[in-house]
């Protein structure tokens, strides 16, 4: 049964964390709204592409114009069945946004599937809904789910971690493993 899911991403928010959920999950049949505080559908978000080169942490460069097909302020997150959080650098001021916020605890509250890569876990983890949980995050946010209560999955760039409803991966490297994760907990079925 296809599945309306709520996805929030922000201004550089990372490109194929944003890109490749979207599309794969409306590919598969889930109707996607993507929604960003302060903008409305057709507006668009810059997005950033982080790769791993061989530094002590990612690299940045400009991605894509992504753009939104929902309106953040007409969102009731009791329309949908599972939240989608893109990572990058859009839940560091995401985080501070107290609608985003409610939105993230209602999908906890209601055990609704949730899924969460990179720094994604900056939301999480300002939402409150970590303690006594095991997330996966990039690793330089390891210290922010540590710090509230979760325990930190420490996996290869390429897995993903489903505690309950929660289903968070690293870094897009996970895609195979998160979107595949997140699908079973949404109840997807998919068959050859």
């Amino acid at each position: 049964m296809a599945k309306k899911l709520l996805m929030l991403v922000g201004d550089y928010a990372e490109d194929y964390e944003t890109m490749v959920p979207f599309q794969t999950l409306q590919a598969v049949g889930h109707t996607v709204h993507a929604v960003c505080p302060g903008k409305q559908s057709g507006d668009t978000i810059a997005t950033a592409i982080h790769d791993f080169e061989g530094a002590q942490t990612y690299s940045e460069k400009r991605g894509h114009n992504f753009t939104l097909n929902f309106d953040f302020d007409q969102v009731d997150a009791n329309a949908y069945d599972g939240l989608v959080i893109a990572g990058g650098r859009a839940p560091e001021y995401l985080r501070l946004n107290d609608k985003v916020l409610d939105i993230i605890r209602h999908f906890d509250g209601a055990k609704k599937p949730i899924a969460s890569v990179c720094h994604g876990a900056q939301l999480l983890a300002a939402a409150g809904i970590l303690k006594g949980r095991t997330c996966s995050a990039y690793p330089a946010c390891a210290p922010e789910v540590r710090l509230a209560g979760g325990t930190y999955a420490d996996i290869a760039i390429d897995q993903a971690h489903t505690d309950g409803n929660l289903v968070t991966a690293p870094a897009w490297p996970a895609h195979p493993a998160w979107l595949a994760q997140f699908l079973a907990v949404l109840g997807t079925r998919i068959t050859h």
